[in-house]
């Protein structure tokens, strides 16, 4: 745990405390990561708490004015955590404390207790034990916390819906932002420029299908090997012209390995693992697949629509707020192989398909999910909170 610069209270911009369950790599933690880089120092300060701890991604921070705080959550129901929490907090003294997700949800109590007034919760996706939000204890949890949360910040018209409509939070509490992606470092180029995969595994004249993503279940990467070895063996050039790039690791990479070596086309397929290299790596695909069965706004279509490529994804949680039909790609049935295997191999037949919707991809990317309108959008939730209130 870092130690709190000491600092002139009069003086120096309000504090944010952010409260996550792990600073690690995540969507989460990347917009949380992009978020504080991109916020005018001379706005406000910036504490990350995490209930767990945190890694080397906590590096990916730019500035030196920000502390990270590890309160090191055992497994379980700790409930000593709630005095750790409001030590800290009465040490740091934020004008706004913001939680994420579920995982954070009940410390908002503990920052009411220790005199924090503007507290904000922020919904970025779903429990992998509960995808659409209807578990009953999680509902019952989200209306019991209701009234201590000054603000909300949902990054779906699904979650936004949810909220107002299962758990009765008042439209005036919910702000709808969306994630932002760096457009400077996600971007396009021509695809004989890239050479991030393997040498040979991609020549001329075939169509590279990847995906990024955690390889576990609510990810659903098996439904994209069904389709990929479904396309091999009912397209007659198939295994000349696709090949399939995975990147991520997870639980089930392992099995998806297994599956591919055993229909004999592991050399049509690459899963290395994780990689730091993501921004070369889509540079080096044609074309990106989510086939998720859950989603909040997941980074990685926004990283992929800024590279230049169409999305075919599922119509799950925020999913449709990214991609528009036939647009900047497709939209299929989450679980289904059958249609995803439908989408894959339109564009293998229409090339042409590729490149108009990846500019199009693009242009949305620049034109609607800016860096800076996530930070303007935040900023006037902020703001709006610390404002004395009107006569």
């Amino acid at each position: 745990m870092q130690t709190p610069p000491t600092v002139d209270a009069s003086a120096a911009p309000p504090l944010i405390a952010h409260i996550i369950h792990r600073l690690d790599i995540g969507g989460l933690e990347n917009g949380l990561v992009n978020l504080i880089n991109r916020m005018p120092p001379e706005r406000y300060r910036h504490a990350i708490v995490c209930m767990k701890d945190y890694t080397d991604f906590s590096r990916r921070i730019q500035r030196d004015d920000v502390t990270l705080h590890a309160l090191h959550k055992r497994e379980g129901n700790d409930l000593a955590i709630h005095g750790r929490l409001w030590r800290l907090l009465r040490q740091l003294r934020p004008a706004i404390v913001h939680t994420r997700n579920m995982a954070t949800l009940e410390m908002q109590t503990t920052a009411a207790l220790a005199g924090v007034r503007c507290r904000v919760h922020g919904e970025h996706g779903w429990d992998i034990g509960d995808l659409d939000g209807s578990r009953a204890k999680n509902r019952w949890l989200r209306r019991l916390f209701r009234p201590f949360v000054s603000q909300y910040i949902v990054l779906s018209q699904h979650q936004r819906d949810y909220l107002a409509k299962r758990i009765g939070v008042p439209a005036t509490r919910i702000n709808h932002i969306c994630n932002g992606v760096d457009t400077q470092r996600f971007h396009p180029v021509p695809r004989n420029q890239a050479t991030a995969l393997p040498p040979g595994f991609a020549p001329p004249g075939t169509l590279v299908i990847g995906t990024v993503m955690r390889m576990q279940p609510v990810k659903a990467p098996g439904i994209l090997v069904d389709s990929f070895l479904s396309l091999l063996d009912q397209e007659p050039a198939a295994r000349e012209r696709l090949r399939l790039v995975m990147i991520g690791d997870g639980p089930l990479l392992p099995e998806l390995r297994e599956r591919i070596v055993t229909a004999g086309a592991m050399d049509l397929a690459w899963l290395p693992g994780a990689r730091d290299d993501i921004p070369d790596l889509l540079r080096a695909l044609d074309l990106f697949v989510l086939p998720s069965l859950a989603e909040g706004i997941c980074n990685t279509i926004l990283e992929a629509m800024a590279s230049g490529l169409p999305v075919v994804a599922t119509r799950v949680g925020g999913n449709p707020d990214l991609v528009v039909e036939g647009e900047t790609g497709q939209l299929i049935a989450a679980s289904s192989a059958e249609a995803l295997t439908a989408a894959l191999r339109q564009y293998l037949r229409e090339p042409s398909l590729i490149r108009a919707q990846g500019n199009g991809a693009r242009t949305r990317a620049e034109q609607e999910f800016s860096l800076d309108t996530m930070v303007k959008r935040y900023l006037s939730v902020y703001d709006r909170l610390l404002s004395p209130p009107s006569p």
